[in-house]
């Protein structure tokens, strides 16, 4: 029952980029950059584009690199969802400080 046509159908897009935001409860907005090649000259352009992706439990920060996936659309301007934090955000040693002061 395995066609080769309908092998690829539930195949969805992952994205990796760093968490710009994640003010919202629940939601985290992530940049992708992309490098391409200009048409005519060949130098590489480096594109940008932010998605707003769910995030469950709040385990991202900002600053983070992030793997999202494409999912459905779970309100007007999000329809990915946060698959898992690659890599965490140095937080400077002098911010640290502060929050320990207070």
């Amino acid at each position: 029952m395995s066609d080769s046509r309908h092998a690829h159908h539930h195949v969805r897009k992952t994205r990796t980029g760093t968490v710009v935001s994640a003010k919202m409860d629940k939601t985290i907005r992530v940049r992708v950059e992309r490098r391409i090649a200009h048409p005519l000259y060949g130098k590489f352009i480096r594109k940008a584009k932010n998605y707003i992706a769910h995030d469950e439990t709040n385990s991202a920060r900002e600053g983070d690199t992030v793997r999202i996936m494409e999912t459905r659309p779970i309100s007007k301007t999000k329809c990915w969802r946060l698959v898992d934090v690659v890599t965490r955000a140095v937080i400077p040693t002098n911010e640290i400080a502060s929050t320990e002061d207070s």
